[in-house]
């Protein structure tokens, strides 16, 4: 009977568990779109020219959806080159590839090449970290035609993981206004899947 009791405990205890993280990923993301509208709406960091700032009254975000919570493998490539990623102008971005990180969704595979920004790497606040660019079966279909970013952390040299929450996709600033030049995602960057979580397309006409 004790075995029982103690085995019942341990699984009471492991559900807890398991709710309280799926809590704290909620607040973590509803956190994320709180930082985003507040600097949106703010004039002196908001990508928006000064008449949308004004009219603006949020981001338009896909539901939650924890299942897009995703712990991936990673696996590092260090002996890969720098090269120049294209943006939206004429300038050349110079990244190398980190590493590849590789999942499922809905039982299917996928791959996604990490990088880091060269330049960026150089500062103290942005060693560690790392640009996830990527276009989905949402692009042009709800979420911003020129894809989409999530910015990552280095894991650990003993770390074999890496978590992408794409809940916490957004825009790239070029979605909001032409005047800036922004990194496209290479085609090796492409889901074969609907990523229907982070930030919708921003029409205009609609703020």
């Amino acid at each position: 009977m004790k075995q029982v009791i103690s085995l019942l405990l341990v699984f009471i205890v492991s559900i807890s568990c398991s709710q309280n993280k799926k809590d704290s990923i909620v607040e973590d993301i509803k956190n994320f779109r709180y930082k985003m509208n507040l600097e949106f709406a703010d004039i002196n960091t908001s990508p928006l020219d000064k008449q949308e700032v004004i009219k603006f009254s949020g981001l338009d975000f896909y539901p939650i959806n924890k299942e897009l919570y995703i712990v991936a493998n990673f696996n590092r490539t260090p002996n890969e080159k720098p090269f120049d990623m294209l943006t939206t102008t004429s300038r050349l971005a110079k990244y190398v590839k980190y590493g590849v990180a590789t999942f499922k969704i809905n039982d299917k595979k996928h791959s996604l090449s990490i990088y880091q920004n060269i330049e960026l790497s150089k500062k103290p606040e942005y060693v560690n970290s790392l640009f996830l660019p990527f276009t989905d079966e949402t692009t042009g279909k709800g979420s911003y035609f020129g894809g989409r970013y999530i910015d990552l952390t280095k894991p650990k040299e003993k770390d074999s993981t890496i978590i992408i929450d794409f809940n916490k996709a957004y825009n790239p600033y070029c979605a909001y206004n032409p005047k800036y030049s922004c990194p496209i995602p290479p085609k090796e960057n492409h889901i074969f899947t609907e990523i229907k979580a982070g930030v919708k397309e921003y029409n205009k006409l609609s703020k």
